[in-house]
């Protein structure tokens, strides 16, 4: 196998696994603000959103992409990929409120859809961070 898709397995595999992670911050934000502050669960989930992109950011950031760097300030880097993660964002949270407006089961347990909107957005956000986000031509 040669080593470009050996390191975009590493990187995709990688990728998932702090995702993952990021999955628990969504839920557990969400899950917070569902019960804690009363906030519905779009609000909610605009709010643990924001929560785990940026968890996932700072982890992707010094984990997955390690190796490519970039000579942009953190903020910077942070806004990109919250930029580049949007189209993502926008897939998961359609597939979110697709579901919670149309199944009864994820009305009634919104945190399974939350994990349905984070599977969906996962190909494209892997895609556009590694190209838009954590590229050599970031630099």
């Amino acid at each position: 196998m040669a080593h470009g898709l050996r390191q975009i397995i590493r990187q995709f595999l990688a990728f998932g696994t702090v995702g993952v992670a990021g999955f628990v911050v969504d839920a557990g934000v969400l899950t917070l603000m569902l019960r804690l502050t009363g906030a519905g669960p779009y609000l909610g989930r605009v709010v643990s959103f924001l929560c785990a992109a940026t968890f996932t950011w700072a982890l992707n950031r010094v984990f997955t992409f390690r190796d490519q760097g970039t000579h942009h300030t953190l903020g910077a880097q942070w806004l990109r990929f919250l930029g580049a993660n949007a189209i993502g964002g926008f897939v998961n949270f359609g597939v979110y409120s697709l579901l919670l407006a149309t199944v009864a089961f994820f009305t009634a347990h919104p945190v399974a859809g939350v994990a349905a909107g984070s599977l969906a957005g996962l190909a494209v956000n892997f895609t556009l961070s590694r190209m838009f986000v954590f590229s050599a031509s970031t630099r």
